[in-house]
């Protein structure tokens, strides 16, 4: 009789243990798991940060860019004015639009080739992407208002 209390305490006392490490595995994938979701969220984070004003497209990022789901093109040059005047317009929406649309600017002067890929005639012209593909376009200045309609409209 006490060699059968025996086995059975060290039964108990072996499988207590191996529920012991079982919970300690368990928590310790959920430590791992939130620890890699927290460098995932910074990792995004960052990101982000760095899309929150207008990017600068050239012929070397502008594939990279149309990779967001949303993106909005301001086509541009020094010598317009109507350019001059959306460009606060076109910084403030960047803001306002934080992590949903990336919004770039392309100097027409310098990079000729993409304005001439999306048959830029007129400036400023903006055009929405949508999962890469030119969904609409705009060309001249427009009120903040009217953006902002039209952004809305686009993202489907």
């Amino acid at each position: 009789m006490i060699y059968i209390n025996a086995v059975i305490t060290h039964y108990c006392e072996t499988f207590k243990k191996l529920i012991g490490k079982l919970g300690f595995m368990d928590e310790l994938e959920i430590i791992r798991k939130k620890k890699l979701m927290e460098k995932m969220e910074r990792m995004m984070g960052e990101k982000m940060e760095k899309i929150n004003y207008p990017v600068n497209v050239t012929q070397s990022n502008f594939n990279e860019i149309l990779k967001n789901r949303y993106v909005v093109l301001d086509f541009w040059a020094d010598w317009c004015a109507p350019c001059k005047m959306i460009a606060p317009i076109i910084d403030d929406l960047a803001r306002e639009y934080d992590g949903k649309v990336v919004f770039g600017k392309v100097n027409t002067t310098e990079e000729q080739a993409i304005a001439n890929r999306f048959a830029i005639t007129a400036i400023p012209t903006l055009i929405f992407f949508r999962n890469g593909k030119p969904v609409d376009k705009i060309v001249g200045a427009m009120p903040k208002g009217e953006l902002i309609r039209w952004i809305n409209k686009n993202m489907v």
